[in-house]
């Protein structure tokens, strides 16, 4: 570049660092609002063209300005300096946002003002860029097409015909053997000695069974009351139920691996599940009431309200499936309103694109005559824009002469420190150079001398540390014993949990299996109840909407 244009350059580098706070407000609002799909890459070239139509448009007058704008992207610039000269905007929030930086009224005099005085000369050069994007064809260079001519070659000899060679026959190969698609005998074996081992793991399981239901079962307390229910467990008839559940109880009892955890929490839920059950019994000894009438009676009364839940939830369910078909007529309705609003638009659009294309021609015919003006303009422009030049030469001598002086003065003050530094170094090196002495004895057995009340030497100081460890051997050694004695009662608890649970496990497997087949019973002698009133009259407006729904899209 030469002199002039690099002072342009950095004139408005400076320019746009100075005041990026202002250009931001515009930039940020122009991406959020009418660039939303411009690239953020591009956002130094508007904060630049915002610049000098800001500060920069009085001193480079519009035709210079102009030329900068057209040797851009046509269509971005257009949609900046119309977004920018938009005279409500700059009235507004851009005079509201500048004015936290800067005082008001010397916002409105500098730049408010003049970007409003500027803004019809702008508007124009806004119109040309449109006039520009409107009127935009797509030149297709025509290039002459190169005409190909054949190559002078010489006519290659005819090759003689290769004698064809023999076909190699091929050996006759060996048949699959019938052995491959057959199992192996072995397998068929196995197969039949598993069968047999599982037959004679079934028959003992049902004995060891049918052995643990007819014996009595142990209790660690020794009441009365646990007396009788022992003996009502060995009851015949309680055998003879267990056995036959024995089967489905098997499934549900299926043996798991507890940890310690797990042992002692089951341990204190039977213990504390034994402890209610004395409770009861001793209670009922004393004379106190039998809860079971109460409990039936819940029992029943929550099946009533679980029954009226599962009602009120199925009303719920069709009164949505109902909503849902009555919103689906109510869709094919605005549909139809839809189709009549889009003729009506698709009439108005013809008539205003009519009204729109004769404004455009008489826009035209004003335009053509506006850059005749503009040129008469231009030429009495060029004579100023000389002196400013000649003007901006003589400040720019007057400063690259300040520049080599000011460079001048640095440089000497930079020779004076490296000087400094070096006679610095050399003085370091010299001290570094002499000899010193390095080895000291020490004596192991004598004190720091230091006159403190602790003070010892280092053999004592070692002495005192092999102490230290043996003391903290033995201490090691008692703890561990410790440990192993508290591991081995630990373990001895937990195996008498484990039988108490697994006792408690037989047990309530057999009132479980009871239970099931009173439920059973009870559940084949029960009615299915009837459906409620509600539900079916739901149902029916169901039936009808639906009806309705297919009737109207047929129609459509």
């Amino acid at each position: 570049l030469n002199v002039t244009e690099e002072n342009f350059v950095l004139d408005t580098l400076a320019g746009c660092i100075e005041y990026k706070s202002l250009l931001d407000v515009v930039v940020n609002a122009f991406f959020v609002r009418d660039g939303k799909y411009c690239l953020i890459s591009e956002r130094n070239l508007y904060i630049v063209i915002c610049y000098l139509a800001t500060f920069q448009l009085e001193e480079v007058g519009l035709q210079h300005f102009s030329r900068i704008v057209k040797s851009l992207d046509t269509a971005k610039m257009q949609k900046f300096l119309r977004f920018f000269f938009n005279t409500l905007y700059l009235n507004t929030w851009i005079k509201d946002e500048w004015s936290q930086f800067y005082d008001s009224l010397y916002v409105k005099e500098k730049w408010i003002d003049p970007l409003l005085r500027w803004q019809p000369r702008v508007q124009q050069l806004i119109e040309q860029l449109t006039d520009k994007l409107s009127n935009r064809t797509t030149t297709i260079k025509t290039s002459t097409v190169t005409q190909p001519e054949e190559f002078n070659l010489t006519v290659p000899k005819p090759r003689a015909i290769p004698i064809p060679l023999p076909i190699p026959v091929l050996e006759k190969r060996q048949h699959v053997p019938p052995s491959t698609y057959k199992p192996p005998k072995e397998k068929k074996q196995l197969e039949e000695i598993k069968r047999k081992n599982r037959r004679k793991a079934e028959v003992t399981v049902d004995r060891n069974s049918l052995r643990a239901a007819i014996q009595p079962v142990p209790y660690p307390l020794s009441s009365p009351s646990i007396k009788s229910m022992s003996l009502q467990f060995r009851d015949k008839n309680v055998v003879r139920e267990s056995v036959k559940c024995f089967a489905q109880v098997q499934i549900d009892n299926i043996p798991i691996k507890l940890n310690a955890a797990a042992i002692l929490r089951e341990g204190a839920l039977y213990q504390r599940k034994m402890e209610q059950e004395l409770k009861r019994i001793e209670n009922l000894l004393q004379g106190a009431g039998d809860p079971s009438e109460f409990l039936e009676w819940q029992k029943q009364m929550r099946g009533k309200d679980m029954e009226e839940q599962l009602a009120e939830i199925e009303c719920r369910r069709l009164q949505g499936k109902l909503s849902h078909e009555e919103a689906v007529l109510a869709h094919q309705n605005v549909i139809q309103e839809n189709k009549k609003k889009a003729d009506l638009m698709r009439e108005e659009k013809a008539e205003m694109m009519h009204q729109y294309a004769e404004k455009r021609l008489q826009e035209k015919k004003e335009m053509r005559e506006l850059v005749e003006q503009v040129v008469e303009g231009h030429k009495n422009a060029k004579q100023a824009k000389i002196k400013l030049q000649k003007y901006k030469k003589q400040i720019v001598q007057e400063v690259c002469e300040g520049n080599r002086e000011l460079l001048r003065q640095a440089l000497e003050e930079e020779e004076e420190k490296l000087r400094k530094r070096y006679e610095l170094i050399q003085q370091i090196r010299a001290i570094e150079s002499l000899p010193s002495l390095r080895h000291k004895f020490v004596d192991l057995t004598e004190t720091g001398g230091h006159g403190l009340i602790c003070e010892m030497s280092i053999v004592e100081l070692r002495e005192r540390l092999a102490l230290l460890r043996e003391a903290q051997k033995a201490a090691e050694e008692e703890k561990r014993d410790q440990i192993i004695h508290e591991k081995q009662a630990k373990e001895q608890l937990l195996l008498d949990k484990l039988d108490q649970i697994s006792l408690f496990r037989a047990e309530l497997g057999r009132a479980a299996a009871l239970k099931q087949e009173e439920k059973k019973r009870k559940s084949q002698s029960g009615e299915r109840p009837m459906k409620d009133d509600r539900i079916l009259n739901l149902q029916k407006k169901i039936v009808e909407k639906t009806m309705e729904r297919k009737k109207q899209a047929g129609l459509l």
